[in-house]
């Protein structure tokens, strides 16, 4: 299976963000990543319950990736329209009841995912195993673009994959972090599925959308 695309539409021209999700959406990207934070788990907002709900609205084959950086994160379903087809990534650390807010995912007919921060173990994540589409590493610590890579990220990850292997599950990964054209031949390398790709790649200043994305994919055949 080829590496997948998740461009972070909190890189993107947000002035045009309608046409920028149909331009992905024609390019054949598979998921489109938002990012939702609540100024308490992480210090910074990015876009309310309701833009979040609207993005959906000029999609037609892609899908919402929606990493929710928020304390008891399932207060906000309701308002985001999570519905099947989305893929929501939850923090391990910011849920009391981390199955409860799983299954409440999937309840809705949407892919669970657990999401990790860089100081997190990720033996962490062993018991949802059963429960996840996919596991979300952040290498970079949550709350802002342009960050440097967390140190020993790629690391995490080899050993995540090793994990998830060993465990017979058939879960993702999915990466989160200075995604840059530097670094996501060696994460795809590691093991890692599906890429949020942002200012360091996909959305850097050297290249058009359209040449970003067929660079992106080369690199994680």
């Amino acid at each position: 299976m080829a590496g997948k695309l998740s461009p972070s539409v909190m890189c993107a021209d947000l002035l045009k963000l309608y046409s920028e999700i149909e331009k992905l959406d024609k390019l054949g990207v598979e998921y489109l990543h938002i990012d939702f934070m609540d100024n308490k788990f992480v210090p910074n907002i990015t876009f309310d319950t309701n833009m979040v709900k609207n993005m959906k609205r000029p999609m037609k084959n892609i899908r919402r990736d929606i990493h929710i950086m928020a304390f008891e994160p399932q207060q906000f379903f309701d308002n985001m329209e999570i519905s099947e087809g989305d893929m929501v990534s939850v923090h391990l650390e910011a849920c009391e009841d981390v199955h409860a807010v799983l299954k409440e995912i999937k309840d809705r007919g949407a892919d669970p995912c657990i999401a990790i921060s860089p100081d997190t173990p990720v033996e962490s994540v062993s018991e949802y195993l059963d429960e996840v589409y996919a596991v979300l590493l952040m290498t970079v610590y949550p709350g802002f673009a342009g960050q440097p890579m967390a140190p020993k990220s790629m690391e995490r990850l080899s050993s995540l994959r090793k994990l998830i292997d060993e465990s017979g599950k058939d879960v993702l990964i999915e990466v989160d972090g200075h995604v840059s054209w530097d670094h996501c031949s060696e994460m795809r390398s590691r093991g890692a599925d599906i890429f949020v790709a942002g200012s360091s790649s996909v959305y850097g200043k050297d290249y058009e959308l359209k040449d970003a994305v067929e660079k992106f994919y080369s690199l994680v055949e």
